[in-house]
């Protein structure tokens, strides 16, 4: 304990410490309400995308922030005004994304390395400001909450409800998009896409198993997420290790659990069904 309070109040941890901390909560929430619409794979077509955008900005020397925001945006808007997305329309995004940050890298000056960084991720070097947008970040994702859930679990199970009723669904759904690019854009700023997209996927991936209903499932799918987080921080630091396969590993090793969970439940389910033919 006394190690991990002293890397917590080192000046050069503190802030990315805070940054992870922050995006851990928004992008695993997040992650959660994609897996609900069955749509979690965008988070990986957004995160290339942005990658991309940010390796496009370097090119013309502007902000990496700028160019990823612009490009990634544009997906989403591109992916809003289609009649229906599939997984080719995210797998597209995603190789797309992929190759264009490596080509743009491989000629640009200095591009190899900051391509690397955006996929690879390197929470150490964030600073403040980082931070601060992390933090509003998580705001806007854990404030809106109560009200954004009812809305998507209204049209994910219900998708006639707001036109049959005349109902205008463009304000949730344009908040939806919002937040979910700017969580793909500010974790693979931070993070990487890989380390991004882990933590969008694994956390709610394991709690939508471990527990039943909606409420206990994003509570848990929380805990996972920070509980990943400090634990890859610390071992990272610790054992000198690289923050993004630490934090992937972290993710998948307690994402296990909903195994663990589905094999208690069918084994209980096994012992119900024979019960009563051994009466």
């Amino acid at each position: 304990m006394s190690e991990f309070l002293e890397i917590l109040f080192d000046p050069l941890f503190r802030m990315p410490f805070v940054t992870g901390l922050a995006l851990a909560i928004a992008l695993s929430l997040t992650g959660a309400w994609l897996r609900m619409r069955n749509e979690w794979l965008v988070a990986l077509g957004l995160s290339q995308a942005a990658a991309a955008g940010g390796m496009g900005a370097v090119a013309l020397g502007l902000p990496v922030l700028a160019g990823a925001f612009g490009v990634t945006g544009l997906a989403m808007g591109v992916l809003l005004l289609l009649p229906r997305v599939s997984n080719s329309n995210y797998g597209l995004l995603i190789l797309a994304g992929w190759a264009g940050t490596l080509l743009l890298g491989h000629n640009t000056d200095q591009g190899t390395v900051i391509s690397e960084t955006l996929l690879r991720g390197d929470l150490y070097y964030t600073r403040a400001a980082h931070a601060g947008a992390a933090l509003l970040l998580a705001m806007a994702v854990v404030g809106p909450m109560p009200w954004l859930s009812r809305r998507l679990l209204t049209e994910r199970f219900f998708p006639d409800y707001y036109t049959g009723n005349r109902i205008p669904a463009w304000p949730h759904r344009t908040l939806f998009a919002v937040v979910v690019v700017a969580c793909t854009v500010l974790g693979t700023d931070a993070m990487g896409v890989f380390p991004a997209f882990a933590l969008f996927f694994f956390p709610s991936w394991a709690g939508f198993v471990i527990v039943d209903g909606w409420a206990r499932s994003l509570a848990v799918t929380v805990v996972i997420a920070l509980v990943g987080y400090l634990g890859s921080f610390v071992a990272a630091i610790a054992f000198d290790q690289p923050f993004g396969p630490c934090l992937v590993a972290a993710l998948a090793l307690l994402s296990s659990l909903r195994f663990l969970t589905a094999l208690r439940r069918r084994t209980g389910q096994a012992t119900r069904d024979a019960a009563p033919a051994a009466g």
